[in-house]
């Protein structure tokens, strides 16, 4: 033990505490397991250092903090001028080139987007084996394909921009570039398919950890995967929008004034037709997950039905929740239910046709609804956000008060239920008003006929106490019978002319 410690004086010897991480001793590498090693070392190496005393306490004073995430270029276009520039241009024309390099700058961040949902997203849970690839590209659709449509437009852009920056004439580029935006139909017919997956997915451990990883890393702004798949989508509708606003700035005999004014209406057609599509794919979908207790509740006109005009959660008298959906033909009520880890929806009763369909507001405090024990005994408490809808169709025979949850979606379904009446032929609709008002009627002469008039029960100089409600016990009367009907008025004349005569035989008055 003694000679191991005579070492030469001259022999140079590095200080542990300079030595940054011992993964630095390690040549680079590939692997992916090497590295991952390295860097527990490098992370036991930090620890260590901070409790050895000849290390220095500043690296480890404050931990670091997480990576700030990646911002957009916000530049605007009259801030890459100087001042000589910028004063050679009229306020207006500013304002034109603004919102031109709005449009320009908003395609290479779209650009951006979509290889950023192919790189960090599907390439990676693809070679994970995460996600299979048949599920991959159900989510993800054809994204590469629509970059080299956006691509072009920057090319034309930059090709049309002068020396000094400006764009002059953008009406013929647009005119020309936007019909492409076609091929999203497919793309947007397929999102809610789309989602429903992602959704489904998500209830995977490795699915959700994964996407919790790349929320969390500065390239996705704080973004969701779902955030970038929609991209597209609200990017569409945004084209209108910014032409709106280059025509708004270009002068009245400026030659890019009509082929603006034409782009516009191009794209008006391009979303119109993009939203038809998603329309009756949307409708497909749902009627795909319609369940039937029995085929005799499969209405014919299902088949027929292209557009979903309105859906969501109501509840019933009995306070029961049921989806309801509202297509172009039928109104469809469903129970929501699951079959092998498969979310779908049970058929309630028999479908309503919209040409046999009565519509009724009714005003709060109309109706009770149930639900509750309590309200078993209170008769329910009165309900607010209530509409009915009936069959006019004597074979269905069927009649639904439902509730909504406030004042805006109750509108919501009220104006959407009217469109779909009034869109219906005219000869093959119901009389509504007519068959409504007389069933209002007989309700009203039914309840009529179930009072005792006043007049009917006592003469003048009455007692207060025969004044009770129907179905209530009539006091100050001989016997205990309740005014259940009409027939009753005369047996309540008889006994009260009977005790009249005994109170006078007995006072003497």
């Amino acid at each position: 033990c003694e000679e191991f410690q005579g070492e030469p004086s001259n022999k140079r010897v590095r200080p542990l505490s300079r030595v940054s991480s011992l993964a630095n001793l390690i040549s680079p590498s590939k692997n992916g397991a090497v590295r991952r090693f390295g860097q527990t070392i490098q992370n036991m190496s930090l620890r260590g250092d901070s409790k050895s005393p000849g290390a220095s306490l500043k690296p480890c004073s404050k931990a670091a903090g997480p990576t700030p995430p990646k911002r957009r270029n916000s530049t605007l276009w009259s801030e890459t001028l100087d001042v000589h520039q910028k004063s050679t241009f009229s306020t207006k024309e500013i304002k034109r080139q603004e919102a031109i390099h709005e449009l320009s700058r908003g395609e290479q961040d779209l650009i951006e987007d979509l290889q950023m949902a192919r790189k960090a997203y599907h390439d990676p849970m693809l070679k994970l084996s995460i996600m299979t690839e048949e599920e991959l590209t159900h989510i993800f659709g054809d994204l590469d394909s629509y970059i080299p449509l956006h691509e072009d437009l920057l090319d034309k852009l930059a090709k049309g921009t002068g020396p000094n920056g400006t764009v002059g004439h953008i009406g013929h580029i647009v005119v020309d570039w936007l019909p492409g935006l076609n091929a999203y139909r497919d793309y947007c017919s397929n999102q809610l398919a789309a989602k429903a997956l992602l959704d489904q997915k998500k209830q995977d451990r490795r699915v959700q950890d994964f996407l919790q990883r790349c929320l969390e890393s500065p390239f996705s702004r704080k973004l969701d995967l779902w955030s970038f798949l929609d991209i597209p989508r609200s990017r569409l509708v945004k084209y209108p929008l910014l032409l709106r606003e280059i025509l708004r700035h270009t002068p009245p005999d400026h030659p890019d004034v009509p082929c603006l004014e034409k782009a516009i209406a191009i794209i008006q057609g391009v979303l119109s037709d993009i939203n038809v599509r998603k329309g009756e794919s949307e409708s497909q979908y749902y009627i795909n997950k319609l369940e039937y207790l029995d085929d005799r509740q499969r209405d014919p006109l299902i088949d027929n039905c292209k557009t979903l005009l309105c859906h969501g959660e109501l509840r019933n008298k009995s306070g029961s929740k049921l989806h309801v959906f509202l297509f172009s033909e039928l109104l469809v009520l469903t129970r929501p239910v699951t079959r092998n880890e498969r979310s779908c929806y049970q058929v309630y009763r028999q479908p309503l046709p919209i040409r046999d369909l009565a519509l009724e507001d009714l005003q709060d405090g109309d109706v009770r609804m149930g639900g509750s024990f309590r309200g078993a005994f209170s008769q329910g408490e009165k309900a607010k956000n209530v509409f009915r809808v009936t069959s006019l169709d004597p074979t269905h025979g069927q009649s639904h008060t439902l509730q909504v949850n406030d004042v805006f979606h109750k509108q919501q379904w009220l104006n959407c239920l009217r469109s779909a009446i009034n869109a219906q032929p005219q000869q093959q609709r119901a009389p509504l008003r007519d068959q409504h008002s007389e069933a209002t009627t007989m309700t009203r002469a039914k309840r009529r006929s179930s009072v005792v008039s006043m007049s009917d029960m006592v003469g003048e100089g009455a007692d207060e106490n025969v004044f009770s409600q129907v179905g209530e016990p009539i006091l100050g009367c001989k016997g205990t019978e309740t005014l259940s009907g009409s027939g009753s008025s005369s047996k309540i004349k008889r006994e009260w002319s009977r005790g009249t005569h005994r109170r006078r035989k007995e006072t003497g008055l």
